[in-house]
Parts: C-alpha cells; sequence; structure tokens
C-alpha cells in the first residue's frame, strides 16, 4: 500500500520526484549523548525499508536523470555530510550489503587527523571528569557556567554551547572552543574523521564523493572571495586525492538563507564548475527545480510505518 502510495507521489518520467536522504554518521552502538542518531542496527533497518521501497540511485546519476525527464518511479538517494571515519568503517559495510549507493560530501580540511569545531565541543563535554564547566571570558552567556551532572544535563549544555558559537567567526569560534577543551581539561580525539585512505577506498567501492569546502564554514558570513576560494579549494583537494573530477558539492549547514545566500552561492558554485548542489532544504526535486539548489531531507521516526509516511509527507508537501 504504502509503495502504491508513493508510486503516485513519485512517478517515472518527467512528472518524477527525487528524494535525497541526508545522513552524518552513523556509529557502531549507540551515542548515549545522542540517542537519536542512527547506530549500525538502526541504519541497516532504513537500508532495508529505504530498498524495498525506493529506486535508490547514485546521486550523480539521479541529478542527470532528473533533468532528464527519465527517472524511475520512487527515485531516492542517500547522501552523507563532512566526512566522518564511521561512514567509511560503519556506513559503507552496510550499503553494500544492501546493494545500495550513497553521496560522500566531504569538508577536505579534516582529513588525516582534523576536527570539526563542533566536535571538539561535544568530546569535550564527554569526556570531562569535572562536575562544572567555568567558561567564563569564552562563553558570553551570563553566569558562564555549565553543569555537567547527568547525560541530560551534558545534552543540555551541549545544545546551548554549539548555539552560542555556530555563526561566530570561524577563527574566533576555533580559538574559543579549543579554549573551551582547555577548561575542561580534555585533550578530543583525533580519529573522528576519514583518513585519505578511507575516502578513495570509498570511491573505490563505487561510493560518490563531493566537495563540501575546507573547514565548513557558514558561507553567509563570508567575503565572497572567501567563500569562491573554500569551494574551490575544498574540491580541487579532493580532485587530487582521488585523481578524477569531483562534480557535486554540499553547502555547509545547508539552509538558505541562513547558512548560505540563494542569491550568490548557486551562481559562484555553477561558475566555479560543479554540475549540481544540495542544501538541507526539506522537500523533493522535481523537474525545474534549481540542480545548485537541491532538497534533501531527514527521516526521524523510528517505526517502519511512520518512517514511510513520513517519506511520504515530504513528497507529497514538495
Amino acid at each position: 500500500m504504502l509503495k502504491t502510495a508513493l508510486t503516485l507521489l513519485s512517478p517515472a518520467g518527467a512528472a518524477a520526484r527525487l528524494t535525497v536522504l541526508i545522513f552524518h554518521r552513523v556509529h557502531a552502538a549507540v551515542d548515549p549523548l545522542f540517542p537519536d542518531e542512527p547506530d549500525a542496527r538502526r541504519f541497516d533497518e532504513v537500508l532495508g525499508w529505504l530498498g524495498a521501497w525506493f529506486n535508490v540511485l547514485p546521486l550523480d546519476d539521479a541529478i542527470r536523470r532528473l533533468q532528464a525527464g527519465s527517472l524511475p518511479a520512487r527515485a531516492a538517494c542517500i547522501t552523507f555530510d563532512d566526512g566522518y571515519a564511521d561512514n567509511h568503517d560503519v556506513a559503507l559495510p552496510l550499503l553494500q550489503r544492501h546493494g545500495l549507493s550513497s553521496a560522500f560530501f566531504v569538508a577536505s580540511g579534516f582529513l588525516d587527523g582534523g576536527r570539526m569545531w563542533n566536535d571538539t565541543v561535544i568530546e569535550s563535554v564527554r569526556r570531562t571528569q569535572l562536575p562544572q564547566l567555568d567558561l567564563r571570558g569564552v562563553v558570553d552567556e551570563e553566569g558562564g557556567r555549565f553543569d555537567l551532572g547527568d547525560l541530560a544535563t551534558r545534552r543540555q549544555t551541549l545544545h546551548r554551547l554549539i548555539g552560542h558559537l555556530k555563526y561566530l567567526p570561524p577563527d574566533e569560534r576555533l580559538a574559543r572552543v579549543n579554549a573551551l577543551a582547555e577548561r575542561a581539561e580534555v585533550q578530543p580525539p583525533t580519529d573522528l574523521m576519514m583518513t585519505s585512505d578511507q575516502l578513495r577506498s570509498l570511491r573505490g567501492a563505487g561510493m560518490v564523493v563531493g566537495a563540501h569546502t575546507v573547514s565548513h564554514p557558514i558561507l553567509k558570513t563570508l567575503s565572497a572571495r572567501q567563500a569562491a576560494d573554500e569551494i574551490d579549494s575544498g574540491r580541487r583537494w579532493l580532485e587530487q586525492a582521488l585523481g578524477e573530477r569531483v562534480s557535486l558539492f554540499a553547502y555547509p549547514n545547508g539552509r538558505p538563507g541562513v547558512d548560505y545566500a540563494p542569491d550568490v552561492h548557486p551562481g559562484m558554485v555553477r561558475e566555479l564548475g560543479f554540475d549540481a548542489a544540495v542544501s538541507t532544504h526539506w522537500g523533493a526535486a522535481r523537474a525545474g527545480t534549481d540542480c545548485y539548489q537541491l532538497p534533501r531531507f531527514t527521516p526521524w521516526d523510528r517505526g517502519r510505518a511512520r518512517f514511510g509516511l513520513r517519506l511520504a509527507r515530504n513528497l507529497l508537501t514538495s
């Protein structure tokens, strides 16, 4: 019944709609701090549903077919952002077991031992043995002290800290998160992101690799020259590592009007020679959708029926 509904909502040919799902991490086991993020068992279950309900295509092929009006019914793609090592170690074997493809958008500056700023915050809060963080002079919030009594409190603290730091200028943000780690008396890990060899292994397994800037900045906060350099340099690094052209791009954070400027950055990406780009604006693409602002969707329901209905509703409202 659900498959029939999905076919009606996303038929083949010129009236097709393309569902693009977005993930970031797949943990080997449930992460106590982020229990709603997929672990291996959960991701395996989701892949089973997607394989049963949708025609899952490589993203580059799906975009070409969307533009040509030749998509199959119930067309869908899987994507990952950022370049976490668990994408290779945990997600890839599951994708291969289900015979499914995914695109991986990688921020090149964090490969081979780098770490995203938000992970410095997360791992500092996760690993500290202190009952409270004194961040006066680091975080400009009244009081400057953050309790860490239990998991729920640590989740709340993380939400506050990341929200406070997210839109600071990149250099200032980096300085503050490094100071935060020092106050937490933590040395954050250096193995969260992929290595160059893991990146090449993904590509060798037939997965699509796309660019995601160098340092994952909020493009809207940068000058035009800085934004173009982040976009182009990240792509060039990946091309050198892979020995081939990289044709797809994902906007960091990806919300139009908040994280990138719809009247500036899609044109910039096109002029830099990319074939298409994806946002994190929810919805499904159809004929006529700007291929430099393709929508992506994050389903979160755990039950099979509710998960499927969420996907159908995403198609219905697009």
